[in-house]
């Protein structure tokens, strides 16, 4: 197969990582860089052996590339996905897909429009604990997944959000710990459950003063499988506790995963200094294999980068649906679902009411 040659759009922190991801696959190449600084650009494209560019219509048409990966501030991933895909380039955005549903549907308008895939970076669900609970609800093993559980417990210093100035703030971030460090396991709890019929939520800043944006919030979700959920998600405890998702079954089994221990990892500031593990499992006759498991996903984690190789993990599936001409395994349709949820949840504490998705 030949490479796919892919542009990257936003060349900073997590540029670094999807730079390192492409260029760790056989079946990628990064072909070229875009940053509205000409200097960052420059220097990017020098480290990683590509072409630099400031602009993005410009390297859609001399860039010789087939699909862009974009990693700009989330207001703005809208406008060089819609126009990647209008140039008949596939496209695959960093987290969350976009920081308003408006800019999630004319992105997906484009896409369909022009016959190029729209994909969603969510790397947790190629961690081998994630795929094992998967795996498990859908060979029936718990019953019907009737009971959800996402919590957070995770910290971000001052110093932090003084890094960029897009960040803590409505306009140029979007929104705070719901739509920068949550959309993970947002995902992985419609992932795992299905599609979410109703959201009751409430968002609060506890103890991060200088930023304008949640540090904090909690749910209650109704799916549409009938099952319920709740969400407990803070980027408030210092230094950072875990990152969990567990989900319960109608015949009594529960399996969960920790993505994160302490606070979860920054891109380009800090690395995953500890592997996720499965942190329960009861399912009838597997309840001893819970050891196993996380011993095998131990071993697993001092073998590779896990800042990078999921990442490249999910990039290899995006390149692999490219030229298979199939859906990714995080598609564009997923993107929005998450950014359906947390709007909702901003929108029930506005209201003090539940909002029924879709409405």
């Amino acid at each position: 197969m030949m490479p796919v040659r892919i542009g990257l759009i936003g060349c900073g922190k997590v540029g670094q990582i999807h730079a390192t991801a492409i260029r760790s696959l056989p079946e990628a190449e990064l072909t070229a860089v875009c940053d509205v600084s000409v200097e960052r650009a420059a220097a990017f494209a020098s480290r990683y052996q590509a072409r630099a560019f400031s602009d993005v219509d410009a390297m859609l048409r001399e860039g010789g590339i087939e699909a862009v990966a974009i990693g700009t501030p989330h207001p703005l991933h809208a406008s060089p996905a819609i126009r990647a895909a209008q140039a008949g380039v596939h496209v695959l955005v960093e987290k969350p897909l976009a920081a308003t549903l408006e800019d999630c549907d004319a992105m997906l308008a484009a896409a369909r429009q022009s016959g190029v895939l729209l994909g969603a970076i969510s790397q947790r669900r190629f961690y081998e604990p994630v795929r094992r609970i998967k795996d498990a609800i859908n060979a029936g093993k718990i019953g019907r997944p009737a009971l959800a559980v996402f919590t957070m417990y995770s910290w971000r210093e001052p110093s932090y959000y003084e890094s960029d100035p897009w960040r803590g703030k409505w306009d140029t971030e979007g929104g705070g710990v719901l739509v920068n460090q949550s959309p993970h396991q947002l995902d992985l709890l419609r992932w795992f459950m299905g599609p979410i019929a109703e959201v009751s939520g409430y968002w609060a800043n506890i103890n991060h003063p200088s930023i304008e944006v949640d540090d904090t919030a909690v749910a209650i979700l109704r799916f549409a499988n009938g099952g319920i959920g709740s969400i407990v998600t803070s980027v408030s405890q210092k230094p950072g506790i875990y990152t969990k998702v567990h989900i319960h079954g109608t015949n009594g089994a529960s399996v969960g995963v920790e993505t994160d221990r302490g606070a979860t990892f920054i891109a380009g500031m800090t690395s995953i200094a500890e592997p996720p593990l499965n942190d329960m499992w009861t399912i009838p006759g597997e309840e001893a294999m819970l050891a196993q498991f996380q011993a095998e996903d131990r071993t697993q984690f001092t073998e590779v980068d896990a800042t990078t190789h999921y990442h490249a993990l999910q990039i290899q599936d995006f390149v692999r649906a490219i030229r298979a001409g199939r859906q990714p395994m995080v598609t564009g349709e997923d993107g929005r679902a998450v950014v359906e949820l947390f709007t909702a949840i901003y929108r029930s504490n506005r209201e003090r009411r539940p909002v029924l998705l879709g409405e």
